[in-house]
């Protein structure tokens, strides 16, 4: 396994099973539900500097970062609106890369142009790690993703104790065409002994690329069109949105948008153990009645992104 010391974190094909459990195992040690007490070191990366420059508005990973960082004891500097930077004159963005490296330990690059971050770990002397680039890669949020299966997985039906990836059945359903949350996550997933189900309409299919990839590595995979009336054996439904600007004809969006909704009735799956993951925003695809479930997990699933991201930012300090 590479040492994670003054690594990049770009894309989530650059890392094996043995390093995604790594950084699963070492988030542990900085979520309560494993340790007795918070285990937020303040002066873990004291002294050190954060760089969190945001190209585009978030709030979940933007301020998780931040949050995460303090929480290690790092200093922050960066900025989420380019237009009050050096950028709104005409510089460059390799130029904006390389006064920021000059001022801090690590970058946290959030850009809607796909490559953004791997053009910026080109240039940059520090760790960069990508906070999402465009359609391409948000490797944090797969971790976050798989960090909350592994902590939520329950027993397998031998007796194995909870916390194993390996057995459990994932169902993604909604924009699997488009969708970089999921094509990200499938592709993590394939590293597992996982069940993956993909659902969605014929048109927003999951990409022949991904599947692609389940066949050579002889992974367990189903196609649905619709959701069924039953997802007896699923443990998790990673639901996303239907993206409406993808369409170019909006009757054809109207006739799939609402096959793809979980309204009120959706709790009879939740009441038999079916547990929902969504990565946020929400729009309208999940009813809030919904939220108060104990098997709605998407806010302890963004909770979960801090612990992550506080792992990541030690491990390339140096600092675990």
């Amino acid at each position: 396994m590479k040492s994670f010391k003054g690594r990049d974190i770009i894309d989530i094909n650059d890392f094996s099973k043995e390093e995604l459990l790594f950084i699963l195992k070492t988030a542990k040690k900085f979520d309560p539900a494993f340790v007795k007490k918070d285990r937020s070191n303040y002066t873990l990366a004291q002294g050190k500097i954060a760089a969190v420059l945001f190209f585009e508005q978030s709030t979940r990973t933007e301020q998780s970062f931040r949050s995460a960082a303090q929480k290690i004891g790092m200093g922050i500097i960066g900025f989420n609106d380019p237009e009050s930077t050096s950028i709104h004159k005409g510089e460059s963005f390799s130029d904006t890369i390389r006064i920021m490296d000059s001022y801090a330990d690590v970058l946290i690059i959030r850009h809607p142009r796909a490559g953004a971050a791997k053009e910026a770990a080109d240039v940059a002397q520090i760790p960069v790690i990508n906070a999402g680039d465009g359609p391409n890669q948000h490797p944090t949020q797969t971790m976050l993703d798989l960090y909350t299966m592994m902590k939520e997985a329950g027993p397998a039906p031998d007796g194995a104790r909870a916390g194993k990836l390996d057995g459990i059945t994932v169902a993604l359903m909604g924009d699997l065409k488009y969708g970089r949350t999921v094509h990200a996550l499938s592709i993590a997933l394939s590293h597992f002994n996982v069940k993956q189900i993909f659902i969605s309409h014929p048109s927003l299919a999951m990409p022949d690329e991904y599947l692609k990839i389940l066949k050579e590595k002889k992974r367990e995979f189903k196609v649905w069109d619709k959701l069924p009336e039953d997802l007896k054996g699923v443990d998790f439904l990673y639901q996303t949105r239907v993206q409406k600007e993808r369409f170019i004809n909006l009757s054809q969006y109207k006739k799939i948008k609402d096959k793809f909704i979980l309204d009120a009735s959706f709790k009879e799956y939740l009441d038999k153990g079916v547990k929902l993951m969504h990565p946020l925003p929400r729009v309208n695809e999940m009813d809030s009645s919904l939220d108060a479930h104990p098997n709605a997990i998407y806010f302890q699933q963004a909770r979960n992104g801090l612990y992550i991201r506080e792992a990541l930012l030690s491990l390339v300090l140096g600092r675990l």
